[in-house]
C-alpha cells in the first residue's frame, strides 16, 4: 500500500472577525443564523454583535433567540472585527481543550476493555503512515463528536489526545502528558504526514493543551500545512498556521515510534541516495519531490513548471523526468516512464548524461517541431494562429474526430477533446490528459 499524501485544503476564509472565526469552528450551528457575512457567507450571531466570548453564555442563548430584534438595535457594534492576520484566534472557549487522563480502551458497554495497569512499559505497536491515514480518515468521515467523556464505538476516547491514540493504534487511551512517550521528537523540517504537533500545559493541563495529526504542507513555502484535530464540535481537517492558531511557539513536533515506513530521518534537500520508488508517482509528498524538480529545472526542464518545484508530486514532475529520460536516448515503458529510478537519480545528481533539449519559443523555429507557443494561447476565448496550426496537425495524425468544421483559431471544447484523445493515445491518465497541450504534447504531436 502506498504512502497516502493527506488531503490539501485552502485557507478557509479570509475574514478574521470574531463571528466568521465562531462560523468556521462551529458551522453546523452558526449556519442556521440568517444574515450575510463577508463574501456571501452566513454571518453567525457573534460575527454580527461583535460578541466573540459570548456564544455559550445565557445572554448570548437569549440574544440568539430574539436575534430578529437585536440585529435591527446595535447596527453601530456590527462592524466590530477581531485581531489582524495572520493568525485567528479561537474564540467561544475553543482555545482549551479539555481532555481526560491516561485510560484503558473501552468496550461496547461503555466499560474499560482491559484494566488499568500503572507502571506498565510503554508499548508502541508497529504501523504504516498508510494504516495511520486509514484510522484518520474513519473519523474524519463518521464527523465524530468531540468529548472527554464518551468513547467512540473503536473503544477510543473522543477528544484530542483519544484520536491521536486511535490515529496511532495505542493500547490505551493518552493524554497530551503522555502521548510523547509514545514518539521521538523531531524538527519542522522532517514532518510527514502522520506524525503528530503536541503542546502540553503542564501548569494548568486544561488550559490549552491540544494535539493535532500533521497532514503535509499545503504548498512550498511550509507556513500552512492540513491539521487533522478532534475539537469542538467534531473531527476536521483545516489548513492551519504552523504551528497553530494559538500557542504556536509551545507546539513540539513528534513521530510516532513505531512507524515502520517512512521514518529514517530526514529528507534532505541535497540528498545523493536514490530514496526509493515509494516517494515518487501520484500521491507521493516530500522533500525528494521537490529535490527532483531542483535537479530537473537545472537540466533544461524549468518550462515545465509553472510553479515550484514543491513537495507535491505533479504532472509537471513527470513531464520534466520524461523529457530528461528521452534526452538520454532511453525510450519504452520501463526507462522512459517519467518516473525517477536509480538510475535516472545518479544522472540527475552526479550531473551526468545529456540536459533536456532546449524549445524554440516562438514560430519561425529552425528545428523540425516548430515552437511551442505557451500554455495561455490554449485556453477557453483565446485566439491565436497557433490553435489554427494546432488543429491541422491534430487532423494530420488522425486525431480530428471532433471537429465539424475546419480547425480555426478560436480555441473551443473540440480542439480540447481531440487534443485530450491525442494525449490518451500516449498512455497518459488523469491531468497528463487534460485536453491542454503542453510542451510535451506539442513537441509529440509535431515530431
Amino acid at each position: 500500500m502506498k504512502t497516502p499524501v493527506f488531503e490539501e485544503l485552502d485557507p478557509a476564509s479570509d475574514c478574521d472577525c470574531p463571528g466568521c472565526v465562531h462560523r468556521r469552528r462551529d458551522l453546523p450551528f452558526s449556519s442556521r443564523l440568517g444574515g450575510s457575512g463577508p463574501l456571501g457567507r452566513p454571518a453567525s450571531l457573534a460575527h454580527v454583535l461583535g460578541l466573540a466570548g459570548m456564544a455559550r453564555t445565557p445572554v448570548a442563548l437569549a440574544l440568539a433567540a430574539t436575534a430578529g430584534t437585536v440585529l435591527g438595535a446595535v447596527p453601530a457594534v456590527a462592524a466590530v472585527h477581531g485581531p489582524a492576520r495572520p493568525g485567528v484566534p479561537p474564540v467561544d472557549g475553543y482555545d482549551t481543550t479539555p481532555q481526560g487522563h491516561r485510560a484503558p480502551l473501552h468496550g461496547p458497554a461503555g466499560k474499560p476493555a482491559l484494566p488499568v495497569r500503572p507502571g506498565k512499559a510503554v508499548r508502541a505497536p508497529a504501523t504504516t503512515r498508510a494504516e495511520i491515514y486509514k484510522r484518520v480518515m474513519t473519523w474524519i468521515n463518521a464527523q465524530v463528536p468531540y468529548s472527554m467523556d464518551d468513547y467512540w464505538r473503536d473503544g477510543y476516547r473522543q477528544d484530542c489526545s483519544g484520536f491521536v491514540s486511535m490515529a496511532w493504534n495505542l493500547p490505551g487511551n493518552e493524554w497530551t502528558g503522555s502521548l510523547d512517550s509514545f514518539g521521538v521528537r523531531i524538527t519542522r523540517d522532517r514532518l510527514q504526514p502522520g506524525d503528530i504537533l503536541l503542546f502540553h500545559n503542564p501548569d494548568n493541563p486544561e488550559k490549552g493543551s491540544h494535539v493535532v495529526i500533521f497532514g503535509g504542507w499545503t504548498d512550498y513555502t511550509h507556513t500552512q500545512y492540513v491539521a487533522y484535530e478532534q475539537t469542538p464540535p467534531h473531527t476536521r481537517k483545516r489548513s492551519t498556521p504552523y504551528a497553530y492558531w494559538t500557542n504556536s511557539g509551545h507546539y513540539v513536533p513528534y513521530r510516532y515510534k513505531g512507524i515502520t515506513e517512512g521514518a529514517g530521518g530526514p529528507l534532505p534537500s541535497t540528498s545523493t541516495r536514490y530514496p526509493g520508488a515509494a516517494y515518487f508517482g501520484t500521491g507521493a509528498n516530500n522533500a525528494y519531490v521537490t529535490q527532483l524538480g531542483r535537479l530537473l529545472a537545472d537540466r533544461g526542464g524549468r518550462r515545465f513548471y509553472t510553479k515550484g518545484p514543491g513537495p507535491r508530486w505533479s504532472a509537471a514532475d513527470r513531464r520534466a523526468t520524461q523529457a530528461f529520460q528521452r534526452a538520454q536516448g532511453w525510450t519504452g515503458a520501463a526507462d522512459a516512464n517519467g518516473l525517477p529510478g536509480p538510475k535516472t537519480w545518479s544522472y540527475l545528481v552526479g550531473k551526468k548524461g545529456r540536459n533536456i533539449p532546449a524549445v524554440t519559443a516562438g514560430p519561425g523555429s529552425s528545428h523540425t517541431v516548430p515552437g511551442y507557443p505557451g500554455r495561455a494561447v490554449f485556453r477557453p476565448g483565446a485566439n491565436d494562429a497557433h490553435v489554427t496550426q494546432l488543429g491541422k496537425q491534430l487532423v494530420k495524425k488522425g486525431f480530428g474526430t471532433y471537429y465539424k468544421t475546419a480547425p480555426g483559431p478560436r480555441w473551443g471544447e473540440a480542439d480540447r477533446r481531440n487534443v485530450e484523445a491525442f494525449q490518451r493515445a500516449q498512455g497518459w491518465r488523469g491531468g497528463a490528459a487534460d485536453g491542454y497541450p503542453g510542451p510535451e504534447t506539442w513537441r509529440r504531436l509535431f515530431s
